[in-house]
């Protein structure tokens, strides 16, 4: 029986429909990613499955009962408190405000409060016995040991990517039935995406949310390593494709050339049937009434058709060229309030280079770039800007764009008529290149989605002349076609391009070489992409030591991801014996994490105060990690193993 769906569903803002007589079905345990261009209304359509929007007609059909929670694209305004008092208020009734007096009283005795921090843990003890709330606080719990998130920090003094992930425990806290997530990946880190990526799949156990997903995600490999279904919303219209995402491309390419094909015979015989109707009054004389009523249903249908979207039109605005060296940093070091973010750091960017940054979030990256702009001096070392260096900088924060100017104003800063590679244009005419229309054009920064306002700053920056491009997170929000557009354009830039992306096929496809941050503010280059560096980089060291008792963990298996360039034909000896010893090894992890995590569901053990909580989160996060990379491992060896026939 279906989890949920839509029946003949349409939805209207004014102008065309947004949702189009939408007809579709959700069975239980389905990954169904939602795929569309920049405000085709995939988060219109989330929004109705999710009850926060009625349709204009049609019904939305869903079980008795049904827990549905959603992931917002952004991260909402107004959120405070720690992260247990977030996540807990997903609860509903007076549950997660007891929950959250309770955790602030159990910390000031635990720091040796006063007697009236015994009085508030008392009446919160009674008040969760009063509402039989204590299964809803081991639930709490058991989801912050889960995604390994600290209860007692403050969420406002989180990083956008761990704010994203508490707000996605804070959707998970109620059980739900059905996951909605809109552009999950926003924000995240690599290694909080491949965490995702995990968890989200049904495949790893109990380690894994279990419940049925829709989601919209621009993220390839997201989409590769996740969907089952895709669902493609197209001019208001919703078609339905079985299989993953590759499948999908392979089939929507197919049916769009076949689509070209009948349109161009319909618009042929509509122009022969127009000149016809045109011709002197002898023809009229004879002209047949049943042919014209057949050309009137002709020019009706003409008129219903709806376009396919756009392409973005994109080009770059050349600049000089710049000299042979672009950047040369020598010894580099920086640090902010005694805390190293860069040690030690050499390198040289030459023109043409195209060079991505990589790094966890808050790690420095944005300060990297500053140093090699010359906008922040180095501690020790040096750093040598080229000559003639023309810079352009996307900024992934937005904050050059003024939400009260209209777009028109963004770009065009008071003119009607802009220069671009040496050729006037009308500043509309520049705008539809971005997929902004008249009306659009004409509209406030403010009510731009966030794609919208991506190709918004493209379109800024992209009127600048430039040889040197700096794109810090350009590819947030954007729809697939665009972001495979701007991969080919700058794989075809004969500048000098400065990449910061957690996207790993745009690395994949567009950077040349990648510097990775890693422990203590080293900074390693890589030859390559995203793949690359998975290839060459070293194993990651083994988890610390257990602080709650429990067997000692042997060193983590390296990560089997990547591309592999040879495949062995047989186990060699050693990853016979490696093979033979995972089973144990991934045995006495799932035992260590569900100690952890009945430790930490236990509320006394929040009297033993906020070094212990922090320790053992953090070490049920390294066994999440250890336990991923060893069944990958295990996985790898097996198929080896098969293939050499052992």
């Amino acid at each position: 029986m279906a989890l949920i769906g839509m029946q003949d569903v349409s939805i209207r803002f004014g102008g065309p429909s947004i949702l189009e007589n939408i007809d579709f079905f959700i069975e239980p345990g389905e990954r169904v990613c939602l795929v569309g261009r920049n405000g085709s209304g995939k988060t219109t359509l989330m929004k109705v499955l999710a009850g926060e929007l009625e349709p204009d007609s049609g019904v939305v059909v869903r079980q008795r009962g049904l827990r549905v929670a959603r992931l917002e694209q952004e991260v909402p305004e107004g959120l405070s408190g720690t992260v247990l008092a977030v996540v807990a208020g997903g609860l509903e009734g007076g549950v997660s405000h007891f929950l959250t007096a309770y955790q602030q009283a159990s910390l000031q005795v635990a720091q040796g409060g006063e007697s009236e921090a015994l009085q508030a843990l008392t009446e919160a003890h009674e008040a969760l016995d009063r509402l039989q709330g204590w299964g809803e606080q081991q639930r709490v719990m058991e989801i912050l040991s889960q995604m390994g998130l600290p209860a007692d920090v403050p969420f406002a003094t989180l990083s956008g990517g761990l704010k994203r992930r508490v707000l996605l425990a804070r959707a998970l806290v109620t059980d739900p039935e059905l996951l909605l997530l809109d552009e999950p990946t926003n924000h995240l880190d690599l290694d909080a995406i491949q965490w995702l990526e995990t968890f989200l799949n049904a495949g790893n156990g109990g380690r894994s949310y279990q419940g049925t997903l829709f989601f919209v995600s621009h993220d390839r490999l997201f989409l590769d390593r996740l969907a089952t279904r895709i669902l493609e919303l197209d001019r208001g219209r919703l078609t339905d494709w079985p299989g993953d995402y590759a499948a999908y491309r392979r089939r929507k390419e197919s049916m769009l050339e076949v689509e070209t094909a009948q349109q161009a015979l319909f618009d042929k015989k509509l122009a022969i049937e127009e000149g016809w109707i045109r011709q002197g009054i002898q023809a009229r004389r004879t002209r047949n009434e049943g042919r014209v009523r057949a050309l009137e249903r002709l020019r009706r249908e003409r008129r219903a058709r709806r376009e396919q979207t756009g392409t973005v039109r994109l080009q770059l605005s050349s600049g000089a060229v710049s000299g042979k060296v672009v950047v040369e940093a020598k010894a580099v070091c920086y640090a902010y309030e005694g805390l190293p973010i860069i040690d030690t750091f050499s390198t040289c960017i030459q023109r043409g280079d195209k060079v991505g940054i990589i790094g966890a979030n808050g790690v420095g990256k944005s300060t990297l770039l500053r140093l090699l702009l010359g906008e922040l001096s180095p501690d020790q070392g040096s750093v040598r800007l080229g000559t003639r260096l023309e810079v352009a900088y996307f900024d992934q924060l937005r904050t050059q764009l003024d939400a009260d100017k209209t777009v028109i104003a963004s770009v065009g800063e008071g003119r009607q008529e802009i220069v671009f590679n040496g050729k006037t244009r009308h500043i509309i005419s520049y705008l539809q290149d971005f997929l902004f229309t008249p009306e659009r054009a004409r509209s406030p920064v403010s009510v731009l989605s966030g794609g919208e306002r991506n190709r918004l700053l493209l379109a800024r920056l992209f009127l600048r002349p430039a040889n040197v491009l700096v794109m810090d997170e350009p590819t947030n929000d954007l729809d697939v076609e665009t972001l495979e557009l701007l991969e080919s354009l700058l794989v075809d830039y004969t500048g000098t391009v400065l990449l910061v992306s957690h996207d790993r096929t745009f690395l994949n496809n567009v950077v040349t070489s990648t510097l990775v941050f890693e422990q203590n503010g080293r900074i390693v280059e890589y030859v390559g992409g995203y793949d690359d560096w998975l290839a060459q980089r070293p194993p990651p060291p083994s988890p610390p030591p257990v602080q709650e008792g429990g067997p000692r963990v042997p060193p983590a298996p390296g990560k089997g991801e990547g591309r592999l360039r040879e495949r062995k034909k047989r186990l060699s000896f050693k990853e016979r014996q490696e093979l033979a010893a995972l089973p144990g090894q991934i045995e006495a992890w799932e035992q260590e994490q569900a100690q952890l995590q009945g430790i930490l569901a236990d509320p006394t053990f929040y009297r033993r105060g906020q070094e212990a909580l922090l320790a053992n989160t953090a070490r049920l996060h390294h066994l999440e990690q250890s336990l991923t990379q060893a069944y990958e491992r295990w996985q790898s060896l097996e198929e080896l193993a098969t293939e050499g026939g052992e």
